[in-house]
């Protein structure tokens, strides 16, 4: 590792690789068997998991892009098995939730910035050039394409796929997939459910329950009290409801 600076206050775990030019500061932990290239740069506040890939160029732990941003000590915290690309940026968080949080086993591809305050679950791919803004929330399983815009304080369901070049400014429920501009619902995550061992009945309820808050001529409030009423409770059907109902910006809207 010809001149990488690890500075003191660092606690490194086993095992771990180190490029050459890299910079790791004070107040980072590392855990086992990761592994770092070239030029990778660790700040301060940033606590990263076991078995982890950080590649060329990537900064993480950098200070929020927040101009409210006062100084004040948050965190970093990306979990185990997480690949992380070339010339990625991750921003610590900001007194409004203290962290950004990055799951488990997530691929975050070259050049997407994550910003302060993110909340990312777990087995998510981010894809290349995506730019989250402040304060976004990802469930598991969810897949953004490259080249997409998320807009601050917005909400991705677990088991979502969103096209690229997408311009996300809405939320987007669990389990769908959604393109076109202004992006729309345009079907379930099928492929992606299958893949995850959703059975075919489950995937035809959750088709059931979107094509009443999709497609069917009914307000949301309307039919979300339908679906509560006439469908069994499962898991699905009440994630579903439960995450438009807490929506702050309003869903995507659905097929034409």
């Amino acid at each position: 590792m010809k001149n990488t600076v690890i500075e003191k206050g660092a606690i490194i775990g086993k095992n771990v690789h180190f490029g050459n030019f890299s910079t790791i500061e004070n107040d980072v932990i590392i855990g086992d068997n990761s592994w770092l290239g070239n030029n990778v740069t660790i700040l301060s506040g940033s606590r990263i998991g076991n078995n982890c890939q950080i590649h060329s160029g990537a900064v993480i732990g950098g200070i929020p892009q927040d101009l409210k941003f006062d100084n004040e000590y948050t965190l970093l915290e990306i979990g185990d098995n997480n690949i992380i690309r070339e010339n990625v940026t991750i921003n610590r968080g900001t007194i409004s939730k203290g962290r950004t949080s990055i799951g488990n086993s997530n691929l975050i591809m070259a050049n997407a910035h994550i910003g302060h305050d993110c909340i990312i679950g777990s087995n998510c791919i981010i894809g290349f050039s995506v730019g989250m803004a402040g304060e976004v929330i990802t469930g598991d399983w969810v897949n953004i394409s490259g080249l997409t815009a998320v807009h601050q304080f917005s909400s991705i369901g677990s088991h979502s796929m969103v096209s690229g070049l997408s311009r996300i400014v809405k939320d987007i429920p669990p389990y769908i997939t959604v393109a076109h501009e202004p992006l729309r619902y345009v079907g379930l995550n099928s492929i992606g459910l299958r893949r995850r061992g959703f059975s075919s009945a489950k995937i035809e309820e959750i088709k059931a329950i979107y094509r009443i808050i999709f497609q069917e001529k009914r307000n949301t409030h309307s039919a979300l009290e339908f679906i509560e009423q006439n469908f069994e409770p499962t898991f699905e059907r009440n994630e579903i409801l439960h995450f438009i109902r807490m929506s702050k910006r309003g869903i995507v809207k659905g097929v034409e």
